[in-house]
């Protein structure tokens, strides 16, 4: 499939899961705040559940031979500056009360906060372009390149695969009890 080809399927895909955060809840900054105070646990549920099932996806597509995992690209490791960047979107998010991905599902829902997000995200863009030259360095220090779970831990693709869904059902479990004395 050409980049041309693709461009369709990938809107498609982003449309559908931007429906999905919708239908969710997730374009409402308050709805999302609940997850920083304990109270509601929606965002929690449904991007854990996303992640596994696309783990879950992956992972059986790849031992029945339709895709080939050694082909799916993995980013590459920069410690120092992943650290900075996540605490810097850390910030925003608990500023904005939205992610970039929420942010963009309050823009095209109309909601005023989602349109300031979306705006702040492409200053910081054109900001952090522009500021390159000074921080480059910075921004390429500390690679590790790229590596998964399973190089990390040292164990099977499968067995990482089989923990992290046990992990998530216990973390549901709990969840739901947490939001239960809510």
């Amino acid at each position: 499939m050409s980049f041309t080809q693709s461009l369709p399927v990938a809107f498609a895909i982003g449309a559908a899961f931007g429906c999905t955060l919708e239908r969710a809840g997730l374009g409402d900054a308050k709805k999302l705040a609940g997850q920083f105070y304990l109270q509601d646990f929606t965002v929690l549920k449904v991007m854990f559940s996303a992640i596994v099932t696309a783990m879950l996806g992956a992972f059986w597509l790849g031992r029945l031979g339709l895709i080939d995992l050694a082909a799916i690209y993995v980013p590459e490791t920069f410690l120092a500056p992943q650290i900075a960047g996540g605490l810097i979107f850390g910030v925003g998010f608990v500023l904005a009360g939205l992610c970039p991905g929420t942010s963009c599902v309050a823009a095209a829902s109309g909601r005023g906060d989602g349109l300031a997000t979306v705006g702040g995200l492409l200053v910081g863009v054109l900001l952090t372009g522009l500021a390159m030259p000074l921080i480059g360095g910075f921004y390429a220090s500390t690679a590790r390149g790229p590596f998964t779970l399973p190089q990390l831990t040292g164990a099977p693709y499968g067995v990482v695969v089989a923990a992290i869904v046990l992990i998530a059902l216990a973390v549901f479990a709990g969840v739901e009890r947490l939001e239960r004395r809510a």
